[in-house]
């Protein structure tokens, strides 16, 4: 609370929140909180068919915080349905919290890997443009099809990769595009679960 008494939003650090996405164990309660909280996010965002509603769930974090839905769904499973949506909904925070550094981190991974460029979508790769496609992304895991969008962010995370990779050759400091990297591999994985119907 500050001194006026009004609640105060939780600072972000999106570096940290990304790089510390991790997997836990949570009592039986909070584990059901999690997965069924997730699924009826992405139910009532696909059934609504009502762009109010899907900029609603888009722009969430901004009303209750991301440190709020990391309570919720940080510690679960990579490869489940609260550990991705999780992951898209970091994307979208850490590109809108530090758009100049992503999109430097991007460009410089453009011409190393043209095929996640393409599926990713960030033309040209400036502050804006990956702003725009991490609410994309994001928008279109309630307006699409989920696994594209797990695949779209996947690809995001694999030029962010090659492009730390090729800034950091000289530094030898690849441990946060491994990390990153990572976070790529998850959602893929959680891509073909959500097609075979095994995402939960």
């Amino acid at each position: 609370m500050s001194e006026r008494g009004t609640p105060r939003r939780p600072s972000y650090k999106p570096p940290a929140a990304i790089e510390a996405l991790g997997e836990g164990t949570d009592p039986i309660a909070e584990l059901h909180a999690a997965h069924e909280s997730a699924a009826v996010l992405l139910h009532a965002g696909r059934a609504a068919d009502d762009p109010a509603v899907t900029e609603r769930l888009v722009t969430l974090v901004d009303e209750i915080g991301l440190p709020v839905l990391a309570d919720l769904w940080a510690h679960r499973p990579a490869h489940s349905l609260p550990g991705a949506l999780y992951r898209l909904y970091v994307l979208r925070e850490w590109t809108a919290a530090d758009p100049d550094g992503v999109a430097r981190e991007y460009a410089a991974g453009t011409h190393l890997t043209e095929p996640h460029h393409a599926v990713a979508g960030a033309e040209p790769p400036g502050p804006d443009e990956v702003r725009r496609v991490a609410e994309a992304i994001l928008r279109g895991a309630f307006t699409g099809d989920f696994a594209i969008a797990l695949e779209r962010a996947a690809a995001f995370c694999q030029v962010v990769v090659a492009g730390r990779a090729e800034l950091a050759r000289h530094t030898h400091d690849l441990g946060r595009a491994g990390r990153l990297q990572q976070v790529a591999r998850d959602l893929t994985v959680c891509a073909r679960l959500w097609r075979n119907d095994e995402l939960h």
